[in-house]
């Protein structure tokens, strides 16, 4: 049988960025509860199945999105000196799920909490960054031994298998400001690495693409609502955490085993 081309392309990626989206809403609320949120959770996987037949009743075939790609970032040439007490970073490179996951399989890593940063208290929730009308984006605040891992090491897990920065303002399926790939430097040493990480990367070529990830100031960070924290290891089973989280761990493992950590270290 003959397949029939697919002559728009464009509107099948936007009808899919527009289910994932909406899909993802459904979770879309402040989330009083972990309970409500739980409930959300599974209608969002329910929701889920029906992608495919959405696409398949417009007359298109399902987008071939999957794991992002991942690529081996170069080790910094302008390292980290830093040590005694733990030290702070936060970093942003779309949904904080996926992103707390992968820090937190990281030796070294204690702790790996998900939030908003760049907007007022008034809009730190989930409702309204997601609306896409506030300055926050989703982040993820990382605290560190850095005896054990040090900034630089992070910034080159983050870019390997965390972000692609070559998104300006979107990360895999999901499309907005909110998701905007960032880093936010804590001290005078933190901007000072990553400043020399992103001239690097440029300078590298390795994405092949211009490195859009932006170097923040830093205002306020907001604990995002109890039911995103932990996200991955109390719903390991969510469509989302499945096809585009997961992978992200799973290249961790790969590409880094010596800083790789079995146990997901809670937030």
């Amino acid at each position: 049988m003959i397949r029939r081309k697919n002559t728009d392309e464009p509107f099948q990626k936007r009808l899919h960025l527009f289910l994932s989206r909406w899909l993802r809403g459904l979770d879309n609320r402040d989330g009083r509860a972990d309970r409500a949120g739980a409930s959300r959770d599974l209608l969002s996987r329910k929701a889920l199945l029906l992608v495919p037949f959405t696409l398949a009743s417009a007359g298109l075939s399902q987008p071939a999105y999957a794991a992002e790609k991942t690529v081996r970032a170069p080790a910094a040439s302008v390292t980290a000196k830093e040590s005694g007490a733990l030290k702070t970073a936060i970093f942003a490179g779309g949904c904080f799920w996926g992103i707390e996951g992968v820090f937190s399989h990281v030796k070294g890593v204690k702790s790996a909490v998900s939030g908003y940063h760049g907007g007022t208290a008034a809009t730190a929730n989930y409702k309204s960054v997601t609306g896409g009308f506030t300055n926050h984006k989703e982040s993820v605040r990382v605290v560190y031994d850095p005896k054990v891992v040090r900034y630089d090491e992070l910034l080159r897990i983050f870019f390997s298998v965390g972000t692609n920065p070559t998104q300006l303002n979107r990360q895999g399926p999901d499309v907005g400001a909110h998701y905007r790939s960032a880093l936010v430097p804590l001290s005078a040493e933190q901007r000072r690495v990553a400043n020399a990480y992103i001239k690097q990367l440029r300078a590298s070529g390795v994405w092949g693409k211009r490195i859009v990830t932006k170097i923040e100031t830093y205002r306020k960070f907001y604990k995002a609502e109890t039911y995103h924290q932990d996200y991955m290891v109390k719903n390991p089973r969510q469509r989302y955490i499945v096809t585009w989280d997961k992978p992200k761990v799973s290249a961790l493992k790969r590409l880094y085993p010596s800083y790789y950590r079995a146990r997901f270290q809670r937030g």
